[in-house]
């Protein structure tokens, strides 16, 4: 069954200024319905604070043409519910967004969740209350409640970054960001079109609008290895295969080190030969997205030689398919092998510079001097245009948590405490904020999102479990655990292959701390400590009664 409501509202709800929920979760994206499905099933009462109009996090926001997984479509979704696994058919390897949003959709009228979700309510204010132990958060439209836990499912992909250019506001045509696409259809036809950023999303813009254009300038500030995504649907035998190995699947997906259903490869490319070396890197060009990172050379990402042949090879693709010598070289990396940043998929992508309406500006060649009224003006004059498409990525990370308002202990604000880089507890919580929560944060993936977030909300939620069910109602990490885990993540930067100019560590805001925002120690390594902490009874975190409760 794939068809159901794309959309939906909910009258706001201010609240009952008397009632405490067990529960608060802000977002209802991928981490944040899964955290109210497990509170439902427990018996918590909850309710979800929503900023937008409908659920699907990243997938409602994200709505610009040709928007897609670079995940398999069924990694991607929820694993909690078999019959849901056996209901829902996935169109397409790698699903575009109408149908993604359409999943999750499906997933809250399911599970009758949609009635504890408060739509249209944008938190930007969480204060912990120390006597009675409880959270008062509010939303922008005066939505207000009270709540023992809260947990922010922000994501790491929910703060959009537009860089301060002078006299973007000046400008009399339409601008847009990627991650704020407008519902309606906007109509390229004949339109003089600049995107600005070449990351995942602007790579799939490209080629999706490049035959509708007037014209369409690409202003690129890196160049990034772009390999074929190569999708296409899912057969109705694989249909069938992936409804009949639910349970292996399954085991592997929560399991793997990457998140996804990818075979590792043992093979190592120093151990062969460069003829069949160079037959590999084609089977790898041809291979399905991520695949050219996991099922590579194991050695691929640490061997310089590799690396570097590898990513000659792909050099020689770009040449080969990029008809104008010029344009070819831009679109070539110089500062970082592959996987140096995150890697983007695209179909069509470097055949779009082969069209006469599509050109491509290096802007560490030649720099936005200023916007004004009718254009951008470069180094090398002014190019006018009648929308503008920024493609300029997130505040990853922190981002979206730094802007909640957030108070712990004694008013202490999280955007104070993380100044210098976030400090966390196995990506999940942080010390002098009891009962707060982030799974899916900072600290947590190095692989597919959704199979590290699902970790840490299930650890979570095994947490306020575990509370519950030993009559506490306050838990906040010990100092010492975050400080260990921190000092981890900080200290492991030679076991991730990404350059510190990444995004990966806040490097492309500014101001913003240079820190790491990811988990490289991996997978395997949390839910290891998962399991640590839970067979020593949460010994990490120490868990009492607030006063009130005591009281009582």
């Amino acid at each position: 069954m794939t068809n159901t409501k794309t959309t939906s509202s909910a009258p706001e709800s201010r609240g009952d200024a008397d009632e405490v929920l067990d529960v608060v979760v802000i977002g209802s994206g991928v981490t944040g319905i899964h955290q109210l499905h497990l509170a439902r099933e427990a018996g918590l009462t909850a309710k979800v604070l929503e900023a937008g109009s409908g659920v699907g996090g990243v997938w409602y926001w994200n709505r610009y043409p040709e928007a897609r997984f670079d995940s398999e479509s069924y990694s991607y979704g929820y694993l909690f519910s078999k019959e849901l696994w056996e209901e829902w058919e996935w169109s397409e390897q790698y699903a575009g967004q109408p149908e993604i949003e359409r999943y999750f959709n499906y997933v809250v009228d399911r599970f009758d969740l949609r009635k504890d979700i408060v739509f249209n309510a944008k938190a930007d204010s969480a204060v912990y209350d120390e006597p009675t132990g409880t959270w008062t958060v509010t939303a922008e439209n005066g939505t207000t409640l009270r709540t023992h836990f809260l947990v922010a499912a922000t994501g790491n992909l929910s703060v959009p970054f537009i860089p301060a250019i002078e006299g973007r506001e000046v400008f009399r045509g339409e601008q847009h960001h990627t991650s704020r696409w407008p519902k309606h259809p906007i109509d390229f036809t004949g339109k003089r079109v600049a995107l600005i950023g070449t990351g995942s999303s602007g790579v799939q813009v490209v080629p999706a609008i490049a035959d509708d254009v007037a014209s369409l300038t690409v202003y690129q500030m890196k160049a990034d290895w772009v390999t074929p995504l190569n999708n296409r649907p899912i057969t109705p035998d694989e249909q069938a295969r992936l409804k009949a190995d639910f349970e292996q699947i399954r085991a592997t997906l929560t399991s793997s080190p990457s998140g996804f259903l990818h075979a590792i490869n043992p093979a190592s490319g120093a151990d062969v030969g460069p003829e069949e070396r160079q037959a590999f890197y084609e089977k790898m060009w041809n291979s399905p997205g991520f695949t050219k990172l996991t099922e590579h050379y194991r050695d691929m990402t640490y061997n310089p030689e590799i690396n570097s042949e590898w990513c000659a090879f792909m050099a020689g693709k770009i040449r080969g398919i990029v008809e104008d010598p010029e344009t070819a070289k831009k679109l070539i990396p110089e500062d970082g092998g592959y996987g140096a940043r995150r890697p983007p998929f695209g179909t069509g992508y470097y055949e779009a510079y082969n069209k006469p309406t599509v050109s491509l500006v290096s802007l560490p060649e030649e720099p936005i001097i200023r916007f004004t009224e009718t254009g951008v003006e470069t180094s090398q004059g002014l190019r006018e245009f009648d929308i503008v498409i920024w493609g300029t990525g997130y505040d990853f990370g922190t981002g979206a948590l730094n802007r909640l308002g957030v108070r712990g202990r004694q008013g202490l604000p999280l955007e104070e405490y993380w100044a210098d880089g976030p400090r966390t507890y196995l990506g999940v919580a942080t010390a002098g904020f009891p009962n707060f929560f982030f799974p899916g944060g900072p600290h947590g993936a190095l692989g597919n999102n959704p199979r590290y977030a699902g970790d840490q909300v299930e650890f979570t939620h095994d947490v306020l479990m575990h509370a519950r069910d030993h009559g506490h109602d306050v838990i906040e990490v010990k100092a010492s655990a975050e400080k260990e885990w921190t000092d981890l993540m900080n200290s492991s930067d030679n076991l991730s292959i990404f350059q510190k100019a990444s995004y990966f560590y806040g490097s492309n805001i500014p101001g913003k701390a240079v820190s790491q925002l990811l988990n490289p120690t991996g997978r395997w390594k949390l839910q290891e400590l998962i399991r640590e902490v839970e067979g020593n009874d949460f010994n990490t975190f120490d868990l009492s009664r607030s006063d009130r409760s005591a009281g009582a």
